[in-house]
């Protein structure tokens, strides 16, 4: 039996439907539909974008702040946000901005739980054209880091060691002393941590040359000092041997730290020790961040001071800079030769922070809205 024969097409429609192939696959291409992931729509002046934000951790209420603060924030500029808390599980973290690549955001948030951790995934979204805000925390060894937006770190142990130096009544130049004083830093894998401790170094260093403080562990280097993860139980066990190995005849007149959660950590130890009572008294203890139990401690009369950063003007600046970016426009920066990366150097904004104590918490956190007064009582 003879097949029949195939029908013949004319030619002025075989090239109607290809012209209308041709077409429909360059509109396509436009809109960002190719099945291989290619450019997204660009969106009006950004609005209706996707921002991704990466928050360490949970466990301090500083960062539950800042992640709440600037999913507000970007709402009210018409965007949408996934917002992800890592746990200080470095890995998770990776995982969580991959999986907001993936998904396509239009700009990436990142407060870092390592520093130098995420160059394979921060180059992932380099490619994608997705710009990256580092958050706080200057992002190490990439150059997928576009802006960073901070407070003046330097400023933050400046605050601390001069704070310190009021104290003990050694700033005016008196030749009062010799005082005890041990030092406390942040993470290693916290880039904020050498500034904090620069900051603080420079201000002490001039007293314990000239033997008006004393370290009694002589751990002054960085490397003796750090705490990783900004842990108070790591800090507590610290100082429970700092008191056993160094003070069995002495007393602690003053602790440098760099962070209210090591403050707690601190001030553990020295109540197990004796500390706080009228043979006793607590030394001066810095902090920072103006956690609620770390001001409820400095209104005790334990923790002495603390730095004040207001996390929701930190929001606000961060928000700024992505929605300048989605708009085609530079962010506002402040600072252009400061964070050197090791790649490149980061435009940064940096913001002021502002020491706290007991004759002022009420006028800077309570009145300015930042934490409730029913949350100290």
């Amino acid at each position: 039996m003879r097949t029949p024969p195939t029908a013949t097409v004319p030619r002025a429609a075989r090239t109607v439907t290809v012209l209308t192939a041709l077409t429909l696959s360059v509109t396509l291409a436009a809109c960002g539909q190719s099945g291989d992931g290619g450019s997204k729509e660009k969106k009006s002046g950004g609005k209706g974008s996707t921002i991704g934000i990466a928050m360490p951790t949970k466990s301090s209420e500083r960062w539950i702040a800042d992640g709440k603060n600037m999913a507000a924030e970007f709402k009210k500029l018409g965007y949408k946000t996934n917002l992800q808390y890592g746990e200080d599980d470095v890995d998770q973290q990776v995982s969580q901005i991959e999986n907001m690549i993936t998904k396509g955001v239009d700009v990436l948030v990142v407060a870092a739980i390592d520093g130098r951790a995420l160059s394979d995934v921060l180059h992932q979204a380099g490619e994608q054209g997705i710009k990256v805000i580092s958050y706080d925390r200057l992002i190490l060894g990439t150059p997928d880091v576009d802006y960073y937006a901070s407070f003046d770190n330097k400023k933050v142990g400046e605050l601390q060691a001069g704070y310190i130096l009021d104290k003990l009544g050694l700033k005016s130049g008196s030749e009062k002393g010799p005082f005890n004083i041990e030092l406390f830093a942040g993470s290693p894998d916290d880039n904020n941590t050498r500034y904090f401790f620069q900051g603080a170094w420079e201000a002490l260093k001039p007293y314990i040359d000239k033997k008006q403080l004393v370290v009694r562990s002589k751990q002054t280097k960085l490397d003796q000092i750090t705490t990783l993860r900004w842990d108070g139980g790591t800090a507590q066990k610290r100082m429970d041997d700092l008191l056993t190995s160094a003070y069995s005849s002495a007393q602690v007149d003053a602790v440098l730290s760099p962070y209210d959660g090591i403050s707690i950590g601190v001030i553990s130890s020295l109540k197990s020790d004796g500390y706080g009572t009228g043979s006793k008294p607590y030394p001066v203890v810095t902090g920072q961040d103006a956690e609620v139990a770390s001001v409820k401690s400095i209104i005790a009369g334990q923790q002495t001071q603390t730095v004040y950063k207001d996390t929701r003007a930190l929001a606000k600046q961060a928000v700024q800079m992505a929605d300048a970016v989605l708009n085609d426009k530079k962010p506002e920066v402040n600072d252009t030769k400061t964070y050197n990366n090791e790649k490149k150097v980061v435009p940064a904004f940096l913001l002021d922070p502002v020491s706290v104590d007991k004759s002022n918490y009420r006028a800077q956190l309570v009145d300015s809205g930042y934490i409730k007064a029913s949350d100290l009582r």
